[in-house]
């Protein structure tokens, strides 16, 4: 009788450890695989936590406007504190290999902006606040572009630095 509920005990202790749900899964992991196939993917962690985008589709565009180049990439995630991750270039071409340092939204530069669940309000990289954007792949046969990404800026309600790492993102892109 001793040997079952022995027996018992390392069966429960067994199934309770090897439970595994989401939760458990480290954050980093969860993000889409940093790939350059045109994948249609976007990720990042915010302050440690996935963002991965669940639009069902994101917009990706690389244009040319009076004779200037404008480059846009938005990833949004539904019900969490930051709505849209956007990337972009203002009257700047970008480059395959290329890493461009992430500023304010101005005429020649390489920017991200975020836009804040509930509050209309949007806050973009500055002079104080900077990253960087590195494309791995620009591609105009294929119109595939990837790349990776790092960021912080500053949250317009709580003040606080939001801290954007391990982003990465691969799509087609229009003109």
């Amino acid at each position: 009788m001793r040997i079952s509920k022995y027996l018992l005990i390392i069966i429960i202790f067994i199934m309770t450890s090897c439970h595994k749900d989401d939760d458990s899964v480290a954050p980093i992991d969860q993000l889409p695989p940093a790939t350059q196939t045109g994948a249609g993917t976007f990720g990042c962690l915010v302050n440690g936590e996935a963002f991965i985008d669940n639009s069902g589709s994101f917009n990706c565009f690389y244009q040319l406007v009076s004779g200037e180049y404008y480059f846009g990439l938005s990833g949004a995630k539904e019900d969490y504190f930051i709505r849209q991750i956007f990337l972009a270039s203002n009257n700047k071409s970008i480059e395959e290999g290329n890493t461009y340092l992430l500023m304010a939204n101005i005429e020649g530069s390489v920017y991200a902006e975020c836009s804040f669940q509930g509050v209309g309000v949007s806050a973009d990289t500055g002079e104080t606040m900077i990253g960087e954007l590195h494309i791995t792949t620009f591609n105009f046969e294929t119109y595939i572009v990837s790349g990776t990404f790092w960021f912080d800026l500053k949250d317009p309600i709580s003040g606080e630095t939001v801290k954007i790492r391990e982003g990465r993102f691969d799509s087609h892109f229009t003109q």
